[in-house]
């Protein structure tokens, strides 16, 4: 079960959400208002309104939003809004027209009764902030209402951990950790030898299989992580050659027996760019088909992928997902080449990441959102994690491990104050 953490900020606004009766009184549209959550714009199907200084909003869109359950009983006018505040269940009742709600069988007056409008039942927003712990906050000059959401559990996931020896405490607060410690080289052929990506030297007795233990051990699932680049056609001829194939599928399935990892992470990237996408897509897809068969009995099983936004078109993202336990979308690198560190990736297309994801097919529960830790900082991570709990995501992948302090120690606190693993 998710949990929400953050207490309630003190809110001199008075909102509405989700929607039913006509309005009365000298109520206006409030077209120009804009509602952020998470510092990203929340698009409604019926209009904000104003009515004697409050200002309602449709509460089914933001309700949902905030990872709250809503269901809207016709005959009795009455909504009734379930979700977590402080880690604890909280059942909201609520009926048009009525100035008293029912909070976990408690009545508590309202600023405002709720309201129906074109179809939607309309509540003071900032009974969110005392009920469900969203902080609440109004602009008057550019008319913008600021939500943050409450703190949230999901699946927490730090990928390529390469040599990052120091943030090795890191670990425990993740659900899942992927090691980049194989490719597939330039001749199609797998390894966990070479200049990039290989399994780490011991030092004393710490060695590549303590590290995997040492994870589980906590509590976290190691994968091995897997990178292949078509940037020569080398993945493709991997892909398109059986023997080539069936060989780096058995050195997978024996790298993961011998070292103890509880799952394998495939990062193939380059596909459809240059080379035919359908093609490229059915080369991939049973590839991860034949690789899911020879794993060896509840080893995990998860894909990076990139962006639908992106240029590259050679991934199946349904079909993926179906074979696969989840997909780290990484949904970065559109700023333009040359833009240096710590440049947050623009909201708007990460946004339309998930949303294109989600309109592939792939099921909600089973989609990671890749983070660029080298793009956020510590005000802009939880932006991308704000739309991640928005879209009630399996949750976030963190690229990369090593970079959660490189630039400041802050980025560990702002992701805390976010999210916690579940």
């Amino acid at each position: 079960m998710k949990h929400w953490g953050k207490s309630a900020a003190a809110a001199l606004l008075a909102l509405s959400i989700i929607g039913a009766a006509p309005f009365t009184g000298h109520a206006q549209a409030a077209s120009n208002m804009t509602v952020l959550l998470d510092h990203v714009p929340l698009t409604f199907d019926a209009a904000p309104r104003v009515d004697k200084g409050v200002t309602f909003v449709p509460f089914r869109a933001i309700g949902e939003a905030l990872g709250i359950q809503v269901t809207w009983d016709n005959k009795t006018q009455i909504v009734k809004a379930v979700g977590m505040k402080n880690g604890e269940p909280t059942e909201v009742i609520l009926q048009v027209g009525n100035l008293s709600a029912t909070v976990n069988g408690t009545k508590v007056k309202l600023p405002a009764a709720p309201v129906q409008r074109e179809g939607r039942v309309l509540i003071p927003l900032n009974f969110f902030s005392s009920q469900f712990g969203a902080q609440v906050a109004w602009n008057q000059a550019s008319s913008t209402v600021s939500i943050v959401s409450p703190k949230r559990e999901m699946h927490l996931r730090a990928f390529y951990a390469l040599q990052s020896f120091q943030e090795r405490d890191v670990i425990a607060s993740m659900n899942s950790v992927a090691f980049g410690w194989s490719r597939i080289d330039r001749d199609g052929k797998f390894t966990l030898e070479g200049d990039e990506y290989r399994l780490p030297a011991a030092a004393g007795d710490t060695t590549p299989q303590s590290i995997v233990t040492d994870a589980s051990t906590q509590g976290v699932k190691p994968y091995l992580m897997v990178y292949a680049l078509d940037g020569n056609g080398e993945l493709t001829k991997m892909l398109s050659d059986a023997t080539l194939r069936s060989e780096s599928i058995a050195g997978i399935a024996t790298a993961v027996k011998e070292n103890g990892f509880g799952g394998v992470a495939l990062d193939f990237e380059g596909l459809g760019f240059k080379l035919n996408p359908k093609e490229q897509q059915q080369l991939l897809n049973a590839y991860v088909k034949e690789l899911r068969e020879a794993l060896p009995q509840d080893t995990a099983l998860s894909l990076a992928v990139p962006p639908l936004n992106s240029a590259y078109k050679g991934y199946d993202y349904k079909t993926l997902a179906s074979l696969a336990d989840d997909l780290m979308i990484m949904a970065y690198q559109y700023n333009p080449v040359g833009t240096g560190s710590q440049m947050a990736e623009p909201n708007s297309l990460v946004n339309e990441a998930i949303q294109l994801a989600l309109q592939a097919g792939v099921p909600k529960d089973k989609l990671l959102l890749g983070i660029s830790l080298s793009s956020e900082t510590p005000t802009s991570v939880d932006d991308k994690l704000g739309l991640a709990k928005r879209y009630d995501l399996k949750g976030a992948a963190f690229w990369r491990l090593g970079l959660f302090r490189a630039y400041n120690d802050q980025m560990e606190t702002a992701v805390n104050s976010s999210v916690g693993k579940e």
